[in-house]
């Protein structure tokens, strides 16, 4: 550990030094912003996707998930966290324009909802494509069910430029800046978000309650009590959204992902895609004429890995996102541990951008040895403790097999973060970096600061539901987002990519030359090529 200790300052030292501080103003962040559309009195909205917001198929900033009713909203990536939320905030208020009275849910755990069959699967068009996206949802329905699938989140993209890269790599390995050497180095990162990423859910997990509909039918062991008319809730939870009951569920937790290597990475999910699954084999073929799955083996296709961070590469038309990271290697990383925070009309706010830069650069700078079996499953243990204790003053954690509270710890990480901090302020006029890792410590001193047990305060002080709270947060940030102004998108260009990414679609449906059964059969025959 004490060599460790000393690595870190060494680099720290590195970082610190004029030519590689200065590059770290190129870092750049996008986000992916997911929300329910509800009717007016809180129930799930059963319209389609309005085509006032374009085809979700093509439109590069408002699309669906897994459902008709579940919007994600993505933008692109910019240095600026100003710009980034300024471009957000004008997506959400177009689309909330564009939706009639719906509103957008505000919190990460759904809505009220009676059967998992009011949930629509999301409709892409008749390309090949788009029943496939279609097709896939069809499956994870079958799976895991729909009500998992209309759980929300945020997802914060984050990249370093190549210019920290060339002098990062070259001055702590001796290497070249390269697809290799730069892949090794996210994955040196990616491995030590693993190890600290229980601190996200501490700190910006909202969903300490959930509406007693979405364990209906289903078997859990967790202690939930009972608030309002019948909502649920755990005393000391951060995240239901990342429990067992959310996205970290059983159903993958067979499922020993390999962050030592990209290469080991791919081997990895590649198994996982190609393996039978007795499981699934159930879903196999096609029922009265439809499929029911893209195929039955443990992973349909990449993206059905459920991971708090992924490695990404941007692929082109039809590319598979393991075949993009071996031809060309990581570009950026995607967290997605984040639960959309209910009290900022985005879903996110700015606090957290200044904050999570410092956590990753801080995962970059830290020493980071490979993992082993044994290692890997501490991180998910201290992370699914956090997720359903997290704010239990006596909670411990284990870090490298021995037993250390969680307070501890945090301060320790904490105490590396203001070190890296500083080194990012040097680029600016006022400590932004600084504040920000410093107003996030203020929820390890009192965890009644933190989102969920505020969250969780209102709800057991008004003996209130969860939906009532959120469907008077979600009537509220519609009137507000109403009147507020544009700032770097407006009614008239949203508009036309609306309008464009409906032509998109339909030459994409149009180009077609091949029925779906040989498209999907095409498509996994060369699946690895």
């Amino acid at each position: 550990m004490q060599t460790l200790e000393k690595d870190f300052a060494e680099r720290v030292a590195l970082l610190a030094k004029e030519d590689l501080a200065s590059t770290l103003t190129g870092i750049c962040h996008g986000i992916e912003r997911e929300a329910l559309r509800i009717q007016p009195n809180g129930k799930l909205a059963q319209t389609p996707h309005n085509e006032k917001l374009g085809a979700a198929l093509t439109h590069e900033y408002i699309t669906t998930d897994f459902s008709e009713s579940l919007l994600e909203f993505i933008t692109p990536p910019e240095q600026d966290a100003d710009k980034t939320m300024g471009q957000l905030r004008d997506v959400h208020k177009f689309a909330l324009a564009n939706i009639d009275d719906e509103c957008l849910w505000p919190m990460s755990m759904p809505c009220y909802i009676d059967d998992q069959d009011e949930i629509p699967i999301a409709q892409f068009g008749s390309s090949n494509v788009g029943k496939m996206k279609s097709l896939y949802r069809e499956g994870l329905k079958n799976r895991y069910g729909s009500m998992m699938q209309a759980i929300a989140g945020v997802h914060f993209n984050f990249s370093l430029p190549d210019t920290f890269w060339d002098l990062w790599i070259n001055k702590t390995q001796g290497s070249e800046n390269n697809k290799e050497t730069k892949s090794a180095a996210y994955f040196a990162m990616i491995r030590n978000y693993r190890r600290f990423c229980w601190l996200i859910p501490y700190l910006y997990g909202a969903s300490p309650a959930i509406c007693s509909s979405f364990v209906k039918g289903k078997s859990t062991t967790l202690p939930f009590k009972t608030i309002g008319k019948g909502s649920l809730y755990l005393p000391y939870a951060t995240s239901l959204r990342m429990s067992d009951l959310g996205y970290t569920n059983s159903a993958q937790s067979g499922l020993m992902t390999c962050y030592n290597q990209v290469d080991t990475y791919i081997e990895s999910l590649r198994k996982a895609i190609s393996t039978p699954s007795d499981v699934f084999e159930k879903f196999a073929g096609k029922k009265d004429g439809q499929y029911q799955q893209l195929n039955s083996n443990v992973l349909q296709i990449e993206n059905e890995l459920y991971s708090p961070i992924r490695p990404k590469q941007p692929t082109k038309p039809l590319e598979k996102p393991t075949d993009a990271l071996q031809a060309r290697g990581v570009e950026y990383i995607e967290v997605r541990a984040l639960d959309v925070n209910p009290f900022i009309d985005i879903g996110i706010e700015r606090n957290q951008f200044f904050f999570l830069d410092v956590f990753l650069v801080y995962c970059v700078v830290m020493p980071s040895p490979d993992m082993t079996t044994d290692s890997y499953r501490e991180t998910e243990m201290n992370l699914r403790a956090v997720v359903d204790h997290g704010r239990d003053p006596s909670l411990t954690l284990t870090k490298d097999e021995e037993t250390i509270a969680m307070t501890q710890w945090a301060a320790t990480v904490f105490d590396g973060m203001r070190q890296v901090a500083k080194v990012l302020d040097s680029n600016l006029d006022v400590p932004e970096y600084s504040l920000a890792v410093e107003n996030e410590w203020q929820k390890i001193l009192d965890p009644e600061k933190t989102p969920s047990a505020k969250v969780l305060a209102i709800l057991l002080a008004n003996d209130k539901d969860n939906g009532v709270l959120g469907l008077e947060l979600a009537s509220s940030y519609k009137a507000r987002l109403h009147d507020t102004d544009y700032q770097f998108f407006d009614a008239e260009m949203l508009s036309k990519h609306a309008m464009n990414s409906l032509e998109d679609q339909r030459q994409i449906e149009e180009s077609d030359t091949v029925g779906f059964d040989q498209f999907l059969s095409d498509y996994f025959t060369y699946q690895f090529a």
